[in-house]
């Protein structure tokens, strides 16, 4: 695969992949933590701020892997 595409490709699903996963955790954050403290929000918002950094750091790993040659 070209590594233009390659790149291309990966950064399409890396804003696809962010979106979903802050609609995911805003949304359980939101049906779950309404009445908990502030330092369990903290928590929460940290982990899951974080979180989303594991599956972007495979993917620009594999948008940044040499290119195959033909």
């Amino acid at each position: 695969m070209p590594v233009r595409l390659r790149k291309f490709i990966g950064t399409v699903l890396l804003i696809v992949i962010v979106l979903v996963y802050a609609f995911l955790a805003t949304t359980i954050a939101t049906l779950t933590l309404g009445a908990a403290p502030w330092w369990v929000h903290l928590l929460y918002f940290t982990i899951t701020g974080l979180l989303w950094i594991l599956p972007a750091m495979a993917l620009i790993k594999w948008m940044a892997g040499p290119a195959k040659k033909p």
